[in-house]
């Protein structure tokens, strides 16, 4: 199933977020966008997902403009889980993900056996077997994001979307979803596309990755082809070094110092050069 935009641009009332963004998705992959704080990543993001309406250009999925669409029509293709989700107090894991079956039922006939059957494979494969009759309130933070995804898996869409899943989660449950997520990718199939501000992360689970800056696509590519000094400096603002991590073999940034792009010259270091230029 292919998606991409075309000639995209999106605002907030009179101030333009995106100007005519043009990338494509690859099927069958996790994308990541990556960028500054305050880059349009997550507008992209919810464009793309029909939550956001353009000003102009369009989101095509598989050849048709997706907010052309009917909602059930776009659910059944995709799924979407925003930052920082929430739900009823009460509501436990088995009524979250009950919730991605809405958009393969009709009228008012309530589960089916195949919907059950989904919703008990979503479960499984996010391993929240034993805490399906758990309220979400009662669950640790990597828990309750793996309880989002279950919902959004039994949507059985190709797509899905994520915007920072690993948000305010510790080393060992951000590492524990985007391990799962790497494993929907890689046993379902599923297209996976996703925020993520973690450069290091994106570059070790992602095999396609778009820089954003400013609302446009400064790079996109593999993380060997993203993942460079020079687009660290135009995309980040920062001076860092690049090595090849000896367990994936994907590259590691280690940022050391910012970098001032307007002057050419890095905030801090360099004294040397900077003290000679003074004496002349």
């Amino acid at each position: 199933m292919s998606l991409k935009t075309s000639h995209l641009d999106i605002a907030y009332e009179d101030r333009l977020i995106v100007q005519d963004l043009n990338i494509s998705i690859p099927a069958g992959e996790i994308t990541a966008l990556v960028g500054a704080n305050g880059s349009g990543k997550s507008t992209i993001l919810k464009t793309m997902a029909r939550i956001l309406q353009p000003k102009k250009g369009t989101v095509l999925l598989d050849g048709k403009s997706i907010h052309k669409q009917s909602t059930r029509e776009v659910a059944k293709q995709l799924a979407i889980l925003p930052q920082n989700p929430t739900a009823p107090e009460g509501l436990t894991v088995r009524e979250l993900v009950s919730y991605g079956r809405f958009p393969h039922q009709k009228g008012f006939g309530g589960m089916k056996a195949e919907d059950r059957r989904v919703i008990d494979c979503a479960i499984e494969a996010t391993k929240m077997g034993e805490f399906c009759d758990r309220a979400l309130e009662q669950l640790s933070g990597g828990q309750r994001q793996r309880a989002w995804i279950a919902m959004a898996l039994a949507q059985e869409t190709e797509i899905l979307f994520l915007d920072e899943p690993t948000t305010f989660l510790d080393m060992a449950h951000q590492l524990e979803v985007m391990q799962l997520l790497e494993q929907l990718n890689d046993e379902l199939g599923r297209t996976i596309i996703m925020v993520v501000h973690d450069l290091n992360h994106a570059a070790r689970y992602a095999q396609y990755m778009i820089a954003i800056k400013q609302g446009k696509a400064i790079s996109f590519g593999t993380p060997e082809e993203v993942v460079t000094t020079e687009v660290l400096r135009e995309v980040f603002g920062i001076e860092a070094d690049i090595v090849t991590d000896p367990r994936s073999g994907v590259p590691l940034c280690l940022p050391y110092e910012l970098y001032r792009a307007a002057e050419g010259k890095v905030l801090r270091g360099r004294k040397v050069e900077l003290v000679n230029q003074i004496a002349r």
